[in-house]
């Protein structure tokens, strides 16, 4: 019964990180910024505009931060291929992302589910991959690490 609940526990994790992926996968797909709309109205509204607070759209004056993603590299470990995207907006690490983590086993699958989001809030808070492994997750770790490192560099990030 104990083994039941562990494989239903992991295979949840692991739907909600496929989900989270595919989910985020799509939300920078390149590095260019879609500049506003230039185009003026052909016609001036007859009613007068709403008084309904402040708009969620911004204004063409009003800058909007630019995030940038990119993929590192895929680290090939004991118990499989680790890949993450590493998302900058204004020169700061905002989110990273784990494209491909361990699958070469249930067991990894679990371990690699429970590890990614304790690395993905140290890369965050640390906004480097000069962090501790989690215990217990030692390859997935340094797949994901190596990966964020990657991904660091070829944004020629600093920290």
């Amino acid at each position: 019964m104990r083994r039941l609940s562990t494989t239903i526990v992991g295979v949840g994790s692991v739907a909600v990180l496929v989900v989270g992926w595919l989910a985020g996968s799509n939300r920078f797909t390149d590095d260019v910024p879609v500049a506003p709309s230039t185009r003026l109205p052909t016609t001036t509204p007859t009613s007068p505009p709403s008084d309904s607070g402040p708009s969620a759209v911004p204004s063409p004056t009003e800058a909007v931060p630019l995030a940038t993603a990119y993929d590192g590299q895929l680290i090939e470990t004991k118990y499989g291929t680790v890949q993450v995207r590493v998302v900058f907006t204004d020169g700061v690490i905002t989110d990273v992302v784990a494209l491909k983590l361990t699958d070469t086993s249930e067991t990894s699958v679990e371990i690699s589910a429970r590890a990614a989001p304790i690395l993905r809030e140290e890369v965050l808070a640390a906004q480097s991959a000069a962090v501790s492994n989690v215990s217990g997750a030692t390859y997935t770790s340094q797949g994901y690490l190596g990966s964020v490192q990657s991904a660091l560099d070829a944004a020629g990030f600093t920290g």
